[in-house]
């Protein structure tokens, strides 16, 4: 008896098969099942774990002897504050508004936060901090050059060339190799009195000091009680015309108590009121003899 052959299987998937395919084929799917059923599954797992307070409180107390005992090796701690380019006083302020207790992990230490303490205190310019190998923090201290003593209604203080507060000073004979500045507002113009008393270098022995005046422009105080009143605008060439003409004719060694060079075009000269009296009583006999 002759066998009937079975009819050859179709190898193209069903209707609903291909469906499938193409729906497990779509890029929110595979997304889904590589990231999100996992996600989801360890999220559950670890809400699960951390319901419990006591699991809660065991796994941070891990997480923290972990933590400490890496930040407290040997090769993180910090033993030591070295201080270089600082003055004896400075270095003392500097450790007082730096109380560290050391030894202390490297971890600790907010380096940017300490910069700008030690930058706050008025004699420090520009410092830099970092840690050293071997345990040290280094801060490297740029002070600030007093180039002026301002003396004004609160006191006496030290300057620097661009204005700031160095340091009060009891006396100004302490530091009387600096020129002085006296008056409200000379902070705001030291680098305009430097010019003035480079100018003014030939009477370096007879000049006392410039005050500001009105806050807006300078008046040289001379010995002898004698002043040259400068401009508010381009007073350091006021000052040289009053040197120049000083050197010609020796007008500072008459008896001169103030040279107004405020109106440029109009120069102006007080006598002392001893010449005045004397101009006078030599016109009176003049006139007496005619």
């Amino acid at each position: 008896m002759q066998q009937v052959a079975a009819p050859a299987r179709d190898p193209a998937p069903s209707r609903l098969s291909y469906r499938m395919q193409r729906w497990m084929l779509t890029p929110g799917i595979r997304m889904a099942l590589r990231v999100g059923i996992p996600f989801a599954l360890v999220f559950s797992v670890s809400s699960g774990f951390l319901s419990s307070e006591d699991r809660r409180d065991a796994l941070n107390l891990f997480i923290a002897q972990v933590r400490s005992s890496i930040q407290e090796r040997p090769e993180f701690m910090v033993g030591l504050m070295a201080i270089d380019g600082a003055s004896a006083s400075v270095a003392e302020d500097i450790r007082e508004v730096v109380p560290i207790d050391f030894p202390v992990s490297s971890f600790d230490l907010n380096l940017e936060q300490i910069r700008d303490v030690i930058v706050g205190l008025d004699p420090v310019r520009e410092a830099t901090v970092r840690i050293r190998p071997g345990g040290i923090m280094e801060v490297q201290v740029v002070e600030r050059i007093p180039v002026v003593v301002w003396r004004n209604y609160e006191g006496v203080t030290l300057l620097d060339d661009t204005g700031a507060h160095v340091a009060e000073l009891p006396s100004r004979r302490l530091r009387s190799d600096l020129p002085l500045i006296v008056g409200e507002g000379a902070d705001t113009a030291v680098r305009e009195a430097l010019a003035l008393f480079a100018v003014a270098r030939p009477l370096a022995d007879r000049i006392r000091g410039i005050s500001r005046m009105g806050e807006r422009r300078w008046d040289v105080v001379l010995d002898r009680g004698q002043r040259i009143l400068l401009p508010d605008r381009e007073p350091v060439r006021a000052l040289e015309r009053v040197i120049a003409l000083n050197q010609v004719q020796d007008l500072l060694d008459r008896d001169v108590a103030v040279v107004d060079m405020r109106i440029g075009e109009r120069p102006t000269i007080r006598m002392t009121e001893h010449a005045v009296g004397e101009w006078r009583r030599i016109r009176q006999m003049n006139d007496g003899g005619n």
